[in-house]
């Protein structure tokens, strides 16, 4: 670390097994999935749901994330490639998955289990997900920044980072100090899952349906919007855009949350006003 700025370089590849290589971003990737399936089990079981829930939706969740993650990378920001590399779309080994293409797929997949599974309303279930999901989405980001990628643009902040595997061969010195972005992005999500813990576990907002993803797509999609200002683009379609992919893309969730919101406190003060 020097004065003005922290060198990072670590090596994405965790250790080897023959020719296969284990990255720590898949490692900690895999954790959150781990700490997200033990922590909505523990949701689920105070709540006296039947015991294989939590395994069930843990297994579509993991396939939805994973596939919708990929294909909002390979559609919202680097079809031009894809499109004359049709076979390489699910080489997910190879890097390109976008959040808002994962936060789609979640939607959907958890539609279909609140249906077909638990008997209940989306928003019963949507609630108990978002939870557990602002957790992954914390430790996701953590997995890009051993990764080196999805970084932010230069600063002279003492926090700064010098991303130096994206510089081979040019002195430590010489290359720029950049914003640390996936710290910012961890942070504030580690933030919103204890808000969303808190709510889920001493107020009652568990009753109050879409009031607790509500709070989590609004919160966490205007954060991203905000950082976004002081990420890189991540592609080059993106240059000279007022607002790039990343914000546009995170817009429908802001409304979407905020909508949620509303709809709850509504519902609520209705409900309030029918008991007297």
């Amino acid at each position: 670390m020097s004065l003005l700025s922290i060198i990072w370089n670590p090596d994405p590849v965790a250790f080897a097994l023959g020719s296969v290589e284990v990255r720590w971003y898949g490692i900690i990737y895999a954790t959150g999935f781990l700490f997200a399936i033990w922590l909505l089990g523990k949701m689920l079981k105070s709540e006296g749901c039947p015991d294989d829930w939590a395994d069930k939706i843990f297994i579509y969740m993991v396939i939805a994330v994973i596939v919708g993650s990929r294909l909002g990378h390979v559609f919202f920001y680097d079809w031009d490639y894809y499109k004359d590399h049709i076979g390489e779309i699910f080489q997910i080994w190879k890097g390109g998955l976008a959040s808002h293409g994962g936060a789609a797929a979640i939607i959907i997949t958890v539609w279909l289990l609140a249906k077909y599974l638990c008997k209940k309303s989306f928003f019963w279930l949507a609630d108990r997900m978002y939870v557990v999901c602002c957790s992954v989405a914390a430790l996701i980001r953590i997995g890009n920044l051993m990764n080196s990628e999805i970084y932010g643009c230069e600063t002279d902040l003492p926090w700064g980072f010098k991303f130096v595997r994206d510089y081979p061969g040019i002195p430590v010195e010489q290359i720029p100090a950049c914003h640390p972005t996936q710290i910012y992005e961890s942070l504030a999500y580690l933030v919103l899952f204890g808000i969303l813990m808190w709510m889920y576990w001493r107020t009652d907002a568990r009753k109050r349906e879409g009031l607790i993803c509500g709070t989590g797509f609004a919160v966490m999609f205007i954060m991203r919007f905000l950082i976004e200002f002081i990420k890189n683009d991540q592609s080059e379609f993106e240059a000279g855009m007022i607002i790039n992919m990343g914000q546009i893309l995170s817009i429908p969730f802001i409304i979407f949350g905020i909508w949620l919101i509303i709809r709850a406190m509504r519902k609520d003060k209705g409900e309030r006003r029918n008991n007297y």
